[in-house]
Protein backbone atom coordinates (compact mmCIF):
# COMPACT_ATOMS: atom_id res chain seq x y z
CA UNK A 1 0.00 0.00 0.00
CA UNK A 2 0.89 3.86 -0.71
CA UNK A 3 1.52 4.92 2.82
CA UNK A 4 0.84 8.21 1.75
CA UNK A 5 -2.51 7.73 1.21
CA UNK A 6 -3.22 5.04 3.77
CA UNK A 7 -1.08 5.45 6.31
CA UNK A 8 -2.23 2.50 8.52
CA UNK A 9 1.94 2.09 9.37
CA UNK A 10 1.96 5.77 10.56
CA UNK A 11 -0.13 4.90 13.91
CA UNK A 12 2.30 4.73 16.54
CA UNK A 13 0.73 1.89 18.37
CA UNK A 14 -0.39 0.01 15.30
CA UNK A 15 4.04 0.59 14.61
CA UNK A 16 4.55 -1.15 17.86
CA UNK A 17 1.83 -3.84 17.72
CA UNK A 18 3.06 -4.62 14.11
CA UNK A 19 7.01 -4.81 15.20
CA UNK A 20 5.97 -6.57 18.04
CA UNK A 21 4.53 -9.32 16.33
CA UNK A 22 7.28 -9.09 13.24
CA UNK A 23 9.69 -9.64 16.09
CA UNK A 24 7.74 -12.48 17.67
CA UNK A 25 6.88 -13.87 14.37
CA UNK A 26 10.79 -13.74 13.61
CA UNK A 27 12.36 -15.41 16.46
CA UNK A 28 9.86 -18.75 16.34
CA UNK A 29 9.95 -19.06 12.98
CA UNK A 30 13.54 -19.06 12.60
CA UNK A 31 13.99 -21.01 15.76
CA UNK A 32 11.61 -23.84 15.10
CA UNK A 33 12.16 -23.69 10.79
CA UNK A 34 15.80 -23.88 11.92
CA UNK A 35 15.76 -26.55 14.52
CA UNK A 36 13.92 -28.75 11.91
CA UNK A 37 16.23 -28.48 9.15
CA UNK A 38 19.01 -29.32 11.82
CA UNK A 39 16.96 -33.01 12.89
CA UNK A 40 16.21 -33.51 9.51
CA UNK A 41 19.79 -33.02 7.77
CA UNK A 42 21.96 -34.05 11.10
CA UNK A 43 19.96 -36.47 13.12
CA UNK A 44 17.91 -38.66 10.47
CA UNK A 45 19.79 -41.28 9.11
CA UNK A 46 16.88 -42.70 6.27
CA UNK A 47 15.19 -40.21 4.43
CA UNK A 48 11.54 -40.62 3.89
CA UNK A 49 9.08 -38.72 1.41
CA UNK A 50 7.58 -36.83 4.13
CA UNK A 51 10.99 -35.86 5.31
CA UNK A 52 12.01 -34.23 1.86
CA UNK A 53 8.68 -32.42 1.70
CA UNK A 54 9.14 -31.24 5.07
CA UNK A 55 12.65 -29.96 4.70
CA UNK A 56 11.75 -28.21 1.64
CA UNK A 57 8.91 -26.63 3.88
CA UNK A 58 11.38 -25.18 6.53
CA UNK A 59 13.24 -23.94 4.05
CA UNK A 60 10.54 -21.91 1.91
CA UNK A 61 9.54 -20.24 5.81
CA UNK A 62 13.03 -20.08 6.60
CA UNK A 63 13.47 -18.05 3.25
CA UNK A 64 10.41 -16.13 3.96
CA UNK A 65 10.64 -14.92 7.20
CA UNK A 66 14.14 -13.75 6.03
CA UNK A 67 12.32 -11.23 4.18
CA UNK A 68 9.44 -9.72 6.61
CA UNK A 69 11.90 -7.07 7.91
CA UNK A 70 12.52 -5.57 4.45
CA UNK A 71 8.79 -5.81 3.54
CA UNK A 72 8.12 -3.83 7.26
CA UNK A 73 10.92 -1.34 5.97
CA UNK A 74 8.96 -0.75 1.99
CA UNK A 75 6.04 -0.37 3.84
CA UNK A 76 6.85 2.11 5.98
CA UNK A 77 8.34 4.00 2.85
CA UNK A 78 6.53 5.87 -0.30
CA UNK A 79 7.44 3.94 -3.36
CA UNK A 80 7.46 5.83 -5.63
CA UNK A 81 10.41 3.75 -7.49
CA UNK A 82 11.25 0.62 -6.84
CA UNK A 83 14.73 -0.53 -5.71
CA UNK A 84 16.53 -3.67 -6.30
CA UNK A 85 16.40 -4.93 -2.83
CA UNK A 86 12.62 -4.18 -2.69
CA UNK A 87 12.28 -6.18 -5.69
CA UNK A 88 14.23 -9.09 -4.96
CA UNK A 89 12.85 -9.39 -1.56
CA UNK A 90 9.03 -9.24 -2.96
CA UNK A 91 9.90 -11.77 -5.54
CA UNK A 92 11.21 -14.07 -2.50
CA UNK A 93 8.66 -13.41 -0.30
CA UNK A 94 6.07 -13.88 -2.98
CA UNK A 95 8.01 -17.53 -4.50
CA UNK A 96 8.22 -18.90 -0.53
CA UNK A 97 4.51 -18.16 0.56
CA UNK A 98 2.91 -19.52 -2.22
CA UNK A 99 5.55 -22.61 -2.15
CA UNK A 100 4.82 -23.46 1.46
CA UNK A 101 0.90 -23.51 -0.08
CA UNK A 102 1.77 -25.88 -3.26
CA UNK A 103 4.35 -28.21 -0.32
CA UNK A 104 1.25 -28.02 2.07
CA UNK A 105 -1.13 -29.43 -0.58
CA UNK A 106 1.99 -32.23 -1.48
CA UNK A 107 2.33 -33.34 1.72
CA UNK A 108 -1.35 -33.86 1.89
CA UNK A 109 -1.28 -36.12 -1.48
CA UNK A 110 1.40 -38.11 -0.12
CA UNK A 111 -0.67 -39.03 2.81
CA UNK A 112 -3.95 -39.40 1.43
CA UNK A 113 -2.02 -41.77 -1.68
CA UNK A 114 -0.52 -43.89 1.49
CA UNK A 115 -3.54 -43.87 3.59
CA UNK A 116 -6.17 -44.46 0.96
CA UNK A 117 -3.84 -46.47 -1.75
CA UNK A 118 -1.03 -47.82 0.28
CA UNK A 119 -0.94 -50.99 -2.88
CA UNK A 120 -0.58 -48.37 -5.51
CA UNK A 121 1.67 -46.13 -3.26
CA UNK A 122 4.39 -48.27 -3.23
CA UNK A 123 4.94 -47.12 -6.46
CA UNK A 124 4.06 -43.89 -6.66
CA UNK A 125 6.17 -43.05 -3.46
CA UNK A 126 9.91 -42.75 -2.93
CA UNK A 127 12.21 -39.92 -1.98
CA UNK A 128 13.30 -39.30 -5.04
CA UNK A 129 9.44 -39.16 -6.52
CA UNK A 130 9.14 -36.72 -3.66
CA UNK A 131 12.40 -34.86 -4.31
CA UNK A 132 10.61 -34.73 -8.03
CA UNK A 133 7.88 -33.47 -6.99
CA UNK A 134 9.47 -30.38 -5.02
CA UNK A 135 11.76 -29.62 -7.85
CA UNK A 136 8.52 -29.17 -9.94
CA UNK A 137 7.16 -27.51 -7.29
CA UNK A 138 9.82 -24.93 -7.12
CA UNK A 139 9.99 -24.04 -10.92
CA UNK A 140 6.33 -23.82 -10.96
CA UNK A 141 6.05 -21.28 -8.35
CA UNK A 142 9.59 -19.35 -9.45
CA UNK A 143 8.20 -19.71 -13.38
CA UNK A 144 4.98 -17.94 -12.34
CA UNK A 145 6.36 -15.25 -9.85
CA UNK A 146 9.06 -14.39 -13.04
CA UNK A 147 5.86 -14.00 -15.44
CA UNK A 148 4.08 -11.69 -12.75
CA UNK A 149 7.38 -9.86 -12.77
CA UNK A 150 7.09 -9.34 -16.24
CA UNK A 151 4.12 -8.20 -16.17
CA UNK A 152 4.87 -5.83 -13.33
CA UNK A 153 7.76 -4.56 -15.22
CA UNK A 154 5.68 -3.13 -17.56
CA UNK A 155 3.99 -0.93 -15.53
CA UNK A 156 7.23 0.49 -14.02
CA UNK A 157 8.12 -2.22 -10.60
CA UNK A 158 7.49 -5.12 -8.51
CA UNK A 159 7.38 -4.18 -5.04
CA UNK A 160 5.51 -4.15 -2.22
CA UNK A 161 2.63 -1.43 -0.94
CA UNK A 162 1.76 0.17 -4.28
CA UNK A 163 -1.75 -0.06 -5.47
CA UNK A 164 -0.57 1.58 -9.09
CA UNK A 165 0.96 -1.26 -9.89
CA UNK A 166 -1.65 -4.28 -8.89
CA UNK A 167 -3.39 -5.40 -12.01
CA UNK A 168 -5.81 -7.80 -11.91
CA UNK A 169 -3.57 -10.16 -13.87
CA UNK A 170 -0.95 -10.29 -11.22
CA UNK A 171 -3.76 -11.47 -8.89
CA UNK A 172 -5.14 -14.00 -10.85
CA UNK A 173 -1.52 -16.07 -10.27
CA UNK A 174 -2.22 -15.44 -6.12
CA UNK A 175 -5.88 -16.54 -6.19
CA UNK A 176 -4.79 -19.81 -8.29
CA UNK A 177 -2.04 -20.09 -6.37
CA UNK A 178 -4.35 -20.60 -3.42
CA UNK A 179 -7.41 -21.69 -4.26
CA UNK A 180 -6.15 -24.97 -6.28
CA UNK A 181 -4.38 -26.42 -3.39
CA UNK A 182 -7.30 -25.27 -1.13
CA UNK A 183 -9.14 -27.42 -3.14
CA UNK A 184 -7.08 -30.33 -2.56
CA UNK A 185 -5.94 -29.76 0.59
CA UNK A 186 -9.63 -30.52 1.32
CA UNK A 187 -10.71 -33.40 -0.73
CA UNK A 188 -7.21 -35.06 0.95
CA UNK A 189 -8.06 -33.96 4.35
CA UNK A 190 -11.36 -35.60 4.10
CA UNK A 191 -10.33 -38.18 2.59
CA UNK A 192 -7.85 -39.22 5.02
CA UNK A 193 -10.14 -39.00 8.39
CA UNK A 194 -12.35 -40.81 6.55
CA UNK A 195 -9.84 -43.65 6.02
CA UNK A 196 -8.78 -43.40 9.61
CA UNK A 197 -12.55 -43.54 11.01
CA UNK A 198 -13.18 -46.87 9.27
CA UNK A 199 -9.70 -48.67 10.19
CA UNK A 200 -10.52 -51.49 12.53
CA UNK A 201 -8.60 -50.75 15.64
CA UNK A 202 -7.51 -54.31 17.34
CA UNK A 203 -6.62 -52.09 20.87
CA UNK A 204 -7.24 -49.09 22.95
CA UNK A 205 -4.04 -47.93 21.78
CA UNK A 206 -4.28 -48.48 18.36
CA UNK A 207 -7.60 -46.50 18.58
CA UNK A 208 -6.11 -43.25 20.62
CA UNK A 209 -3.24 -43.22 18.17
CA UNK A 210 -5.61 -43.24 14.75
CA UNK A 211 -7.73 -40.63 16.57
CA UNK A 212 -4.60 -38.48 17.29
CA UNK A 213 -3.51 -38.77 14.08
CA UNK A 214 -7.18 -37.87 12.44
CA UNK A 215 -7.06 -34.47 15.04
CA UNK A 216 -3.97 -33.88 13.38
CA UNK A 217 -5.10 -33.53 10.13
CA UNK A 218 -8.03 -31.78 11.25
CA UNK A 219 -5.16 -29.10 12.53
CA UNK A 220 -3.60 -28.60 10.12
CA UNK A 221 -6.48 -28.05 7.50
CA UNK A 222 -7.84 -25.18 10.20
CA UNK A 223 -4.40 -23.87 10.40
CA UNK A 224 -4.08 -23.78 6.65
CA UNK A 225 -7.02 -22.25 6.24
CA UNK A 226 -6.94 -19.34 9.21
CA UNK A 227 -3.66 -18.47 7.93
CA UNK A 228 -4.10 -18.59 4.50
CA UNK A 229 -7.58 -17.88 3.25
CA UNK A 230 -8.89 -14.18 4.34
CA UNK A 231 -5.41 -12.83 2.80
CA UNK A 232 -7.04 -14.76 -0.62
CA UNK A 233 -10.97 -13.74 0.28
CA UNK A 234 -10.06 -9.87 0.36
CA UNK A 235 -7.88 -10.22 -2.87
CA UNK A 236 -10.99 -12.06 -4.59
CA UNK A 237 -12.88 -9.11 -3.47
CA UNK A 238 -11.13 -6.85 -4.88
CA UNK A 239 -10.34 -8.41 -8.23
CA UNK A 240 -14.41 -9.17 -8.23
CA UNK A 241 -15.05 -5.50 -7.20
CA UNK A 242 -12.57 -3.17 -8.49
CA UNK A 243 -12.00 -1.54 -5.32
CA UNK A 244 -8.83 -1.00 -4.00
CA UNK A 245 -10.02 1.59 -1.37
CA UNK A 246 -7.28 2.69 2.08
CA UNK A 247 -9.77 0.20 3.87
CA UNK A 248 -8.95 -2.73 1.77
CA UNK A 249 -5.39 -1.87 1.29
CA UNK A 250 -5.01 -1.99 5.09
CA UNK A 251 -7.11 -5.41 5.09
CA UNK A 252 -4.60 -7.18 2.82
CA UNK A 253 -1.90 -5.56 4.55
CA UNK A 254 -3.14 -6.95 8.15
CA UNK A 255 -4.18 -10.41 6.40
CA UNK A 256 -1.20 -10.71 4.49
CA UNK A 257 0.63 -10.36 7.89
CA UNK A 258 -1.94 -13.63 9.47
CA UNK A 259 -0.37 -15.63 6.74
CA UNK A 260 2.76 -14.81 7.56
CA UNK A 261 2.23 -16.95 10.85
CA UNK A 262 2.03 -19.98 8.76
CA UNK A 263 5.70 -20.41 9.08
CA UNK A 264 5.94 -21.01 12.75
CA UNK A 265 2.89 -23.21 12.72
CA UNK A 266 4.11 -25.61 10.24
CA UNK A 267 7.01 -26.67 11.95
CA UNK A 268 4.95 -27.47 15.10
CA UNK A 269 1.93 -29.08 12.97
CA UNK A 270 3.95 -31.49 10.98
CA UNK A 271 5.92 -32.22 13.72
CA UNK A 272 3.35 -33.91 15.26
CA UNK A 273 1.45 -34.87 12.47
CA UNK A 274 4.29 -36.97 11.16
CA UNK A 275 4.77 -38.05 15.27
CA UNK A 276 1.00 -39.07 15.20
CA UNK A 277 1.05 -41.44 12.14
CA UNK A 278 4.27 -43.27 13.35
CA UNK A 279 2.45 -44.09 16.18
CA UNK A 280 -0.42 -45.25 14.39
CA UNK A 281 1.35 -47.08 12.24
CA UNK A 282 3.63 -48.93 14.80
CA UNK A 283 0.44 -50.10 16.41
CA UNK A 284 -0.84 -51.20 13.42
CA UNK A 285 1.85 -53.38 12.64
CA UNK A 286 1.35 -55.51 16.05
CA UNK A 287 0.40 -58.92 15.55
CA UNK A 288 -2.96 -58.30 17.12
CA UNK A 289 -3.80 -55.74 14.19
CA UNK A 290 -2.41 -57.98 11.59
CA UNK A 291 -4.94 -60.56 12.03
CA UNK A 292 -7.55 -57.81 12.11
CA UNK A 293 -6.43 -56.28 8.72
CA UNK A 294 -7.58 -57.23 5.22
CA UNK A 295 -6.95 -57.21 1.96
CA UNK A 296 -7.86 -53.90 1.45
CA UNK A 297 -7.72 -52.30 5.01
CA UNK A 298 -5.68 -49.06 5.37
CA UNK A 299 -2.06 -48.30 5.70
CA UNK A 300 -0.88 -45.32 7.26
CA UNK A 301 2.80 -45.23 6.83
CA UNK A 302 5.46 -42.41 5.94
CA UNK A 303 8.57 -43.84 6.43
Amino acid sequence: MNNSTCPITNFLLVTHILYAYLGLLLLLGLLLNGLALWMFCCRLRKWTETHIYMVNLAVADLCLLCTLPFMLFSMNKDNSADTVLCQLSQGIYLTNRYMSISLIMAIAVDRYVAVRHPLCGRGLRSPKQAGAVCAVLWVLVVGSLLLRWVLKDQEGGFCFGNPSRQNPQTVVFSLLGFYLPLAVLVFCSLQVVTALGQRPAADVGQMEATRKAACMVWANLVVFVVCFLPLHVVLTWRLATGLNTCVIQDIVYITGMVSDANCCLDAICYYYMTKEFQEASALAGTPAAKAHRSQDSLCVTVA
